[in-house]
């Protein structure tokens, strides 16, 4: 049997009379890389807003290590290590980029937001940061000002940042949206180097990117599952390549 990490039960989730998620089972292995993907208005942000308790379910389950996490909040998941990409992203852009990191790490030494800790209390957090900063290509930018740097490596640091909560399950919302293809090569790289021991499961429009790097595709539509399985399986269904339309080729352009 499969390792289940993450697994929803008929996850719905009604916005006065409009089901925008509907009866959602979706299982994500240990281990995968796990993308969700669909057309425009498939459900994919409400059902990731779910999964990280921004959005209570109208009905259904949350299980997490086989836990029932329904009722809690994003909080308590995070504490329980499901992070969110973007809920410890570099929000302090005036600080700099090894700054960002060492706050990210706080939280495992029991000061988290304590600001006024002196310097030397915080210096202790230094090498694992410029490991972190490391595993991401950016130790050579950590005295930069984080506001300075090129997008994609915001991303990456937001990514950084992601991992000093030492996550056990991450969650990637658009990572490559708005950028450039040096950029996204760059970023899916490091997606794929980070997954090493981790399970991450992503929302991602680029197709090149899903097949790249993803193990397992759930797609939605219509805030239903429409079909899942590895990307040559998913890339040949007749009702996904309907379901894109337009962007039928893509998915058949995609490597």
């Amino acid at each position: 049997m499969p390792d289940i990490i993450l697994e929803t039960r008929n996850l719905t989730r009604e916005f006065k009379g409009f089901i925008a998620v509907n009866q959602v089972n979706l299982q994500v292995q240990r281990g995968h890389i796990h993308a969700l993907i669909g057309p425009n208005g498939a459900g994919k942000t409400t059902c990731f807003n779910l999964l990280t308790k921004f959005l209570i379910p109208s009905s259904g389950q949350i299980l997490f290590n086989g836990q029932d996490i329904t009722a809690l909040a994003s909080a308590q998941i995070a504490r329980m290590g499901i992070i969110r990409s973007f809920q410890i992203s570099a929000v302090f852009p005036h600080l700099s980029v090894l700054e960002n990191v060492r706050i990210g790490l706080q939280r495992n030494m029991g000061t988290s937001f304590h600001f006024w800790k002196s310097e030397a209390t915080l210096n202790q957090l230094n090498d694992r940061a410029m490991q972190l900063l490391a595993e991401v290509g950016l130790e050579e930018f950590a005295d930069s000002i984080t506001v300075d740097l090129p997008y994609g490596r915001k991303r990456a640091l937001e990514i950084a940042t992601t991992l000093a909560m030492e996550p056990e399950l991450m969650l990637l919302d658009e990572p490559t949206q708005g950028m450039g293809h040096e950029d996204v090569k760059r970023v899916t790289a490091l997606i794929k180097k980070v997954s090493q021991g981790r399970t991450i499961l992503m929302v991602e429009h680029n197709m090149n990117v899903v097949a790249d790097i993803c193990d397992r595709i759930s797609v939605l539509q219509r805030g239903a599952i429409l079909a899942e399985g590895d990307y040559q399986s998913v890339s040949q269904n007749p009702q996904v390549l309907e379901a894109y339309m337009g962007s039928a080729t893509v998915l058949e352009g995609a490597h």
